[in-house]
């Protein structure tokens, strides 16, 4: 008897991600974000409940940035890059101390480089031809990009032949007001972009919205029914 299609790839989840992920399901995004300013930010970020700060690539002197969060946050915080899109840029994240890649796309070079050095990947995809061939390839969680043009229902629909133990991460366009029907059709994490960091922003601004994430997400569970 062949395994059901939900669970036929083998899948290792990177520890460290999941763990935080239970603490708190919500990938902080800084694009745009300085190295002397970021510090300020990922202490007012960790203070409001959150363990996942990405910092994308076409940010100012991002490496920077990485290494000073790496040496500034508890080592249970998760810090990474986001708009990975080569090895290269694999290897300088992983010298600059961060755990996690963050992908716009699933090329799997980068997929597979990224778990080669020990980081937890997180590939965008926005079919499930990506999404299996990104688990194939060793994806942790699958960044469904962009969120608004996926919706509610092709995360319903994707819950359904994707393995159970795989998060489901939207990632664009979520405020703390819109989580609800994608936590029920069966997502369990987001990522937060602009509606929680913006170039300018000071990290009281940050931790006023990261609270405010917080808040929508308990609400997000009890609409969604779940703890």
């Amino acid at each position: 008897m062949t395994a059901p299609a939900n669970t036929a790839i083998p899948y290792h989840p990177h520890g460290a991600l999941i763990a935080a992920m239970h603490v708190c399901p919500l990938v902080a995004i800084l694009r745009g974000v300085r190295p002397d300013e970021v510090v300020a930010i990922g202490h007012a970020l960790v203070e409001a409940g959150f363990r996942i700060i990405e910092v994308p690539l076409n940010s100012p002197d991002p490496f920077d940035s990485i290494r000073a969060l790496r040496d500034a946050l508890p080592p249970e915080i998760q810090v990474g890059a986001g708009t990975v899109l080569s090895v290269e840029h694999v290897y300088e994240v992983a010298r600059a101390g961060g755990s996690l890649i963050v992908m716009p796309h699933s090329d799997p070079a980068v997929i597979r480089a990224t778990k080669a050095k020990g980081l937890a990947s997180a590939p965008g995809v926005a079919t499930p031809t990506e999404a299996f061939a990104a688990l194939s390839n060793g994806a942790d969680v699958l960044k469904m990009f962009p969120a608004e043009q996926l919706g509610v229902e092709v995360v319903k629909a994707w819950r359904a032949v994707v393995p159970k133990q795989v998060p489901l991460v939207p990632v664009g366009g979520i405020t703390p007001s819109n989580m609800g029907p994608f936590l029920k059709a069966g997502a369990q994490g987001f990522g937060l972009g602009s509606a929680l960091y913006k170039v300018g922003n000071t990290a009281e601004e940050v931790g006023a919205n990261a609270r405010a994430f917080i808040a929508g997400l308990q609400a997000a569970r009890t609409e969604a029914g779940l703890k």
